[in-house]
């Protein structure tokens, strides 16, 4: 009896699949119906280990629900996800970038409606300030997993080798420089993105105007901009960092780069090899000029969201899963603080008795969320864009090919024209 009721059951599945009377995201198994849902993120090998761990045992606690995973690093991850956000086929859960909430929800429609899911997803755990980060035109499209500022990473060891103290101030960077360059070591390195904020911080101290106003919209004039790619040459002249079409990471392993601006998220991936090779790295204060407070001019987002696809087949499912990720003692110890440490109440309760609230990351983020000067960063200081269009502008005096008042002209008639 047992091999007729399998060869029914098969036979009902092959006839769902010629007659297309059941969902492609449907599967008949024995006796049960299997949802297929889909999550996508993106992250180095370590990330994806621990991800694919966790959703094993998220599919081991709901046997009806299968999970398909898509992951790579971050390049391959934006460009396929940009293709797949314009053509509808996106994950039905995802890992975002903050900044792609204003690319791809600028009226809140572009991600899956949260609050409609709230009797599965449990959204307890946050704050109202922090979910509203997560919110574009009042519409709960994401939630943030952890906060993240631009820190200061300072490799000691070599600061010490020289006789210097870790940097304060801006002018303590050119003064590492002078020491360090006969040697060919930059006190300081970031990519683009991590420089782009770093001169941006520099002209809004300098100038005490904020790059945006508090309703988005542009504040800076070219004069503020000048400012800002005058201190790109300028660092760039004085070997305070490297070009950054010429940033190597593997240099700060190398010890060429004895410090860097990078995410909190990012501590481990981008010094955690020169902490393995002995070298002491330590969280510096956030770079402010001479008397003014630390931190001011500097901005704080969310690390990575989380959100559902507007087109998800199975929004129930997608928030079981969701709240897996978020909230669940499996997924908070096997990510750790990788991600930074969890905004979860939940989750952060499970690394606090586990003992797991250590290491550099953690030390980062300690810094971040002590410092009470930090601003609320806008997603459009994120826009690739606009980053691209800085750096090619910073370039143009870089080489001589513009004065700083003629590329700063430029840069301003850029941004208003696209990116206003």
């Amino acid at each position: 009896m047992k091999h007729r009721v399998k060869g029914l059951l098969t036979a009902a599945a092959l006839l769902c699949g010629f007659l297309g009377g059941c969902s492609e995201h449907q599967v008949v198994t024995e006796n049960r119906n299997v949802t297929e849902i889909t999550l996508s993120w993106w992250g180095n090998d370590a990330r994806t280990e621990y991800t694919l761990e966790a959703v094993q045992e998220f599919e081991a606690l709901h046997p009806d629900i299968k999970v398909n995973c898509s992951y790579s690093e971050w390049s391959g991850y934006e460009a396929r996800s940009r293709v797949q956000m314009v053509s509808d086929t996106e994950a039905d859960v995802m890992q975002i970038n903050f900044g792609w909430l204003s690319e791809y929800s600028q009226d809140g429609t572009g991600y899956y409606d949260l609050s409609q899911v709230e009797d599965t997803l449990d959204l307890s755990n946050f704050t109202e300030p922090m979910l509203d980060y997560g919110r574009k035109n009042g519409v709960l499209n994401a939630v943030p997993i952890a906060m993240n500022a631009e820190t200061i990473f300072i490799n000691k060891t070599i600061y010490d080798k020289y006789g210097l103290d870790v940097p304060e101030t801006w002018d303590d960077y050119f003064a590492a420089a002078a020491v360090m360059q006969k040697d060919g070591v930059y006190p300081l390195s970031g990519v683009a993105k991590s420089v782009w904020l770093y001169t941006l911080t520099y002209a809004e101290q300098m100038t005490g105007t904020p790059f945006l106003r508090d309703d988005g919209s542009l504040n800076f004039n070219a004069h503020q901009l000048r400012i800002m790619l005058e201190f790109y040459d300028r660092m760039v002249e004085n070997k305070v960092i490297p070009q950054v079409e010429y940033y190597d990471r593997l240099n700060i392993e190398k010890g060429i780069y004895a410090g860097g601006i990078a995410w909190v998220s990012d501590a481990k991936n981008y010094f955690g090899g020169a902490a393995d090779k002995g070298y002491e790295i330590v969280i510096a204060d956030y770079t402010a000029k001479s008397g003014m407070k630390h931190g001011a001019g500097w901005y704080a987002k969310p690390a990575t969201m989380y959100a559902i696809s507007k087109n998800t087949e199975h929004p129930h499912e997608s928030a079981m899963l969701l709240d897996f990720l978020l909230n669940s003692p499996e997924m908070a110890k096997l990510q750790g603080v990788e991600k930074g440490i969890p905004l979860s109440t939940t989750a952060r309760q499970t690394l606090e008795e586990e003992g797991m609230l250590q290491g550099l990351q953690y030390q980062a983020s300690l810094k971040m969320e002590e410092n009470t000067e930090l601003g609320k960063m806008n997603a459009f200081v994120e826009n690739s864009g606009l980053i691209d269009a800085f750096i090619e502008a910073c370039d143009l005096v870089v080489y001589d090919k513009a004065t700083p008042e003629e590329a700063s002209q430029q840069l301003y008639r850029t941004i208003r024209k696209d990116y206003t």
